[in-house]
């Protein structure tokens, strides 16, 4: 499997194109998404398998990730496999097929589940652009949310939201049968209806309506989208303050739910999605454009409709470069150029770029650099527009406000990625190196820390030959998620492996382990199986402290759960006796030791747990899998259900 291969094995939908925009290879997501089987995709412009809609941005897509060898991101939509499209935030970039050296663009989704209303911006501007207002509803809660779109329309909903129920109630008696079939309705796009509806004051207004359904983000939610038409007659006066008054709510708005987003980003991935898909519908520009300083170079990224030309000219660039962006990060100020003329006057080398003339001479920009707090500027991003623009006293306040925010959460998730490497790097020192070569035996460990805190946990595993030359296996779990659990859990897993030099008893090393920890006055305590097995015969002696319980998985498909004997968890009960039992494991089965954040979840009991689990590893052993790849499948079902808690397991398969 070459690299490009890799590429394309993401759950999430991908795809190789030619830098003409042709299909070469893709994965079954993409493929759904396309709603055609992989083989009528290949060999096809991705454009053309579109809506017509998006043929234009998915072609500035890929041109910008080919033009400029860089990240380009696009809200796009889909045909989707079912009755609904599907909306996606697609990054393209630019990547070398190893077997031959060719160019080609990698295109695919983005996980936006934090951000769905991100995804809606386009629909939002095409919305505005067409005099339509645009409302979702979800079935689920039973609401209709004002989405935007033309701002005369916003007072339909003056709360922003509104139950179902009382959107039906003021529509008129004879229309709301018709109103409710519409946001019934299954199809892709329903025909439009007209109803007469009560606006506030008393006002009957006369509506034009159209829904259809979309899926927010692949494998997300499907909603229904009704845009709005006003048909109704109203005195000019009264209608430009109310579209005033609405399109200063909406602005709003936008700019709340601009800043929620920059300060819930989790990520820098996550934060370059929340700038590119709104910064310029937040400030009414065309294109956008994101720049990191990364040891003295521009890493610079775009939305598609940022100007070809520039986003080029803008690749390598340092950050002594004599360039408008340059400069708004050395100087840490922002930078607002109304039109080409001025952008000479102030840059009269620019006269001589070649890429000057392409933007046309009504070319606008604001470039304000991204400091934290007032600190050294850690990038920039900027606006563009195609038409003059000047920004108001409030407008630059704004612009200001809002690249601060934005800067400050760039150095909060750098910050928090620092720690979490700290973290994660302190958790694999702990973890042992598993013998290459066990007499007999095959051990697999796999770990994964928790989704919560430092992304650091107590659990453990540990394999090691004793000095009688039988295997000694244990998996734990210390109390906690966070750097005091990993010491805590370096602490009992060393004095474990000492103790076990001089005892060749489980029950005794964890009677010692635990005499050990109440000593030693710790306020943590752990769990723990411990297991030695003779390679020879294959015989097992097993005890456990307060851990989850031991399966046994056969060659033939079937499963049994041990319950050790054993004691109490480790650390906490003193004068504990841990006792032991002693059984067979035979050839070509299988021991799995897991902890419960395997076998626990959401919405997954104990019980349910090792069921699954024990079919999951008695299968594998059935398809003639090796421990590796049992233990595999074992992490991949935990991750897939939903656990939030440190994952460990352990696969012992006897092979002689």
């Amino acid at each position: 499997m070459d690299a490009s291969d890799e590429l394309l094995r993401s759950a999430d939908p991908s795809a190789l194109l030619t830098l003409d925009g042709a299909i070469r290879s893709l994965n079954v997501a993409m493929a759904s998404n396309l709603g055609r089987p992989p083989n009528q995709c290949v060999g096809r412009n991705i454009g053309d398998l579109l809506p017509a809609s998006q043929r234009i941005p998915a072609e500035s897509l890929v041109a910008h990730a080919t033009t400029t060898g860089t990240v380009a991101m696009r809200v796009l939509e889909f045909p989707g496999p079912g009755h609904a499209p599907v909306v996606c935030l697609i990054e393209a970039r630019a990547v070398e097929d190893p077997a031959g050296g060719e160019q080609l663009v990698w295109v695919h989704s983005l996980y936006a589940g934090n951000d769905l209303n991100g995804l809606l911006i386009p629909f939002r501007l095409a919305a505005k652009a067409a005099n339509l207002g645009l409302c979702m509803c979800a079935r689920d809660d039973r609401q209709v949310e004002w989405m935007g779109g033309a701002p005369a329309l916003a007072m339909l909903f003056p709360e922003g939201s509104m139950s179902l129920s009382e959107v039906v109630r003021r529509a008129h008696p004879d229309d709301r049968q018709a109103l409710r079939r519409l946001m019934r309705t299954t199809a892709p796009q329903s025909p439009w209806i007209r109803l007469r509806y009560l606006a506030e004051h008393d006002d009957w207004r006369h509506l034009a309506c159209q829904a259809s359904r979309i899926q927010l983000g692949f494998g997300g939610p499907v909603r229904t989208f009704a845009v709005v038409r006003d048909d109704t007659q109203q005195g000019a006066r009264r209608r430009r303050a109310l579209v005033a008054l609405a399109a200063e709510r909406q602005r709003a708005d936008e700019v709340a739910e601009f800043s929620s987003a920059l300060i819930t980003a989790a990520t820098e991935q996550e934060l370059q999605q929340v700038i590119l898909t709104r910064l310029a519908a937040t400030f009414g520009g065309t294109g956008a454009v994101l720049a990191f300083v990364d040891d003295g170079q521009l890493r610079v990224l775009s939305d598609a409709g940022f100007p070809l030309p520039l986003a080029k000219a803008l690749q390598d660039l340092s950050l002594d470069a004599s360039s408008l962006l340059s400069h708004a990060i050395r100087t840490g100020k922002p930078q607002f150029i109304p039109n080409q003329r001025q952008y000479i006057r102030h840059w009269p080398q620019g006269v001589i770029l070649p890429w000057i003339d392409q933007l046309g001479a009504d070319f606008a920009a604001v470039v304000s650099p991204l400091s934290p707090l007032g600190e050294q500027p850690v990038g920039a991003w900027s606006v563009t527009y195609d038409s003059e623009h000047h920004w108001s006293p409030h407008e630059r306040a704004l612009i200001s406000t809002l690249t601060d925010l934005a800067g400050q959460a760039l150095k909060r998730i750098r910050l928090q990625k620092a720690r979490i490497e700290l973290a994660t790097a302190l958790q694999q020192t702990m973890l042992p190196k598993l013998p290459k070569h066990l007499p007999g035996l095959e051990v697999a460990a796999r770990y994964r820390p928790s989704q919560d805190g430092l992304d650091i946990g107590g659990d453990w595993y540990d394999a090691f030959v004793m000095p009688d030359g039988a295997i000694a296996l244990e998996i734990g779990d210390a109390q906690g998620h966070d750097v005091d659990a990993a010491a805590f859990m370096g602490q009992v897993s060393s004095s474990m492996r000492a103790i076990a030099a001089q005892e060749p008893d489980p029950g005794t090393v964890l009677t010692r382990t635990n005499d050990l920890l109440i000593t030693m006055g710790t306020a943590r305590f752990a769990s723990c199986t411990m297991l030695h097995i003779d390679p020879h015969d294959g015989q097992v002696t097993g005890t456990s402290a307060g851990h989850v319980p031991l399966l046994y998985a056969h060659k033939d498909g079937s499963h049994n759960v041990c319950e050790l004997p054993g004691g109490p968890v480790l650390g906490v009960v003193p004068d504990t006796d841990y006792h032991e039992v002693t059984f067979t494991l035979d050839r070509d089965n299988a021991l799995v030791m897991v902890t419960d954040g395997v076998l626990e979840g959401p919405s997954l009991t104990l019980d349910a747990g090792l069921e699954l689990i024990g079919t999951l590893a008695s299968e594998a052993l059935h398809d003639g899998l090796d421990a590796e790849a049992t233990a595999d499948r074992i992490l991949d079902v935990a991750v897939a259900v939903g656990h939030i808690d440190d994952v460990a397991v352990l696969v012992i398969r006897r092979t002689g």
